[in-house]
C-alpha cells in the first residue's frame, strides 16, 4: 500500500504442476509474484500503526488538560490513580502522535509532568491517518 512489509500473510498452494523442460526455480519465483500481486488488493490489506502504553504523572491541577491532550492525540485512557502528590494516568496511544509530547507535558503543568511510554502492540490505522501516509510515499516514489 504505502511501500512497507506485508506481515501476518498466509498462503496455501492447493496444485501445481512440475515439468522438466519447461519448470524451473524462476518460473515458480515469478509466478508467486504475479499470483501476490493479483490478491493483495482483493484481500483489503490495512495499515498498522505501533500503539504505545503510556504512563503520565501530573500534578492534581492540570488532570482535565493532560486527558484532553492524550485525548487529541488519539489516545484510549485505560486507568486514573489518584496518589498523594498527584495523579497517575495511564492509557494507550499512538508512537505517530506522541512525538513532541514532553515539551506540551512540561508546558501544561509547569515543569511538573513526567511521563513514559512502551512499546504495546499493532492496531490499524483511522482511515483518514492511513490515506495521508499513503498519498505521502506515493508522493516521495514519484519524486524519485
Amino acid at each position: 500500500m504505502a511501500g512497507f512489509p506485508v506481515l501476518d500473510v498466509e498462503v496455501e498452494l492447493f496444485d501445481g504442476g512440475f515439468h522438466a523442460v519447461d519448470s524451473s526455480a524462476i518460473a515458480f519465483e515469478i509466478a508467486a509474484k504475479g499470483a501476490f500481486r493479483q490478491s493483495m488488493p482483493k484481500a483489503g490489506p490495512q495499515l498498522l500503526e505501533p500503539i504505545m502504553k503510556v504512563d503520565v504523572f501530573t500534578p492534581e491541577d492540570h488532570v482535565g488538560d493532560v486527558i484532553g491532550d492524550l485525548n487529541r492525540r488519539r489516545g484510549m485512557i485505560k486507568d486514573q490513580q489518584a496518589g498523594t502528590t498527584g495523579v497517575r494516568i495511564k492509557g494507550d496511544v499512538p508512537l505517530s502522535e506522541m512525538f513532541g509530547y514532553i515539551g506540551t507535558l512540561r508546558t501544561m503543568t509547569s515543569g511538573r509532568g513526567q511521563f513514559s511510554m512502551e512499546f504495546s502492540h499493532y492496531a490499524p490505522c483511522p482511515t483518514n491517518v492511513a490515506d495521508k501516509v499513503i498519498a505521502e510515499q506515493k508522493e516521495k516514489d514519484a519524486k524519485k
